[in-house]
């Protein structure tokens, strides 16, 4: 079941993806563009180094949104939690924070490397392991009270490695079939959208695979809307 709201993933009006043309042409000739490269992120007074072909969780947004709204009432102390697509470990480690233990995948073994970097900087690599790996092929026959995914929302073959961290041909299809099988009973995924990409894809695959979908956090930005989308297995027919 898919509420109305769920739906709101639609593309931004003509004026405002043209205006979001115009500031990533703008960052291009300011140099914001270039963050594949060594930096140190600072995101709610944790820091991370993200090293080069590894996404950026502050420069495009997506990873910090996400990131904020891992608390305490979202993970219990007992949570098992799975941060699908770590790039550099920051949903992981804000999800470390709370949660009994954290496993972190990546496709990238650059963003593997980076990921527990971070773990290890932010004294929590008792907590998370960060495993190298396809989507759930990693976590095989694991169950998890809280799946967490930035995926690549836009369709289409990656150019290169860091390009998978925002597109892909298969990802929607792939993620939404295994997700039901590597969910605790009572568990639920988090899974952010973006109206850059094909989020709708995303949003029919699920739906298709018979999960609640319910709209958990939203951020409006000029150019762009964040959405935080809940899913929940609903009950199969007997």
């Amino acid at each position: 079941m898919m509420t109305d709201d769920a739906w709101r993933v639609a593309r931004l009006p003509l004026p405002r993806r043209l205006l979001g043309k115009a500031m990533a042409w703008s960052y291009r000739l300011i140099g914001k563009d270039r963050y594949d490269d060594y930096r140190l992120e600072w995101i709610d007074g944790l820091p991370f180094m993200v090293t080069p072909s590894v996404f950026n969780p502050k420069v495009p947004r997506t990873g910090q949104f996400f990131a904020s709204h891992i608390d305490s009432k979202l993970l219990s102390p007992e949570s098992e939690v799975l941060d699908m697509g770590t790039g550099s470990g920051v949903c992981a480690m804000f999800a470390a924070n709370h949660a009994r233990r954290v496993v972190a995948v990546d496709i990238n073994p650059v963003a593997v490397r980076c990921a527990r970097i971070n773990a290890l900087l932010n004294d929590q690599d008792h907590k998370i392991e960060v495993r190298h790996g396809d989507l759930f092929e990693p976590v095989r026959g694991e169950k998890f009270d809280m799946i967490l995914f930035n995926p690549p929302f836009v369709r289409g073959a990656p150019k290169d490695s860091r390009d998978r961290a925002w597109r892909s041909s298969d990802v929607a299809e792939r993620f939404a079939a295994g997700l039901r099988a590597h969910l605790k009973p009572g568990g639920a995924a988090l899974v952010l959208l973006s109206t850059f990409g094909d989020g709708r894809l995303f949003l029919r695959e699920f739906h298709n695979q018979r999960f609640k979908i319910d709209v958990f956090a939203e951020r409006r930005f000029v150019n762009e809307r964040l959405t935080l989308f809940r899913l929940v297995p609903e009950h199969k027919s007997a």
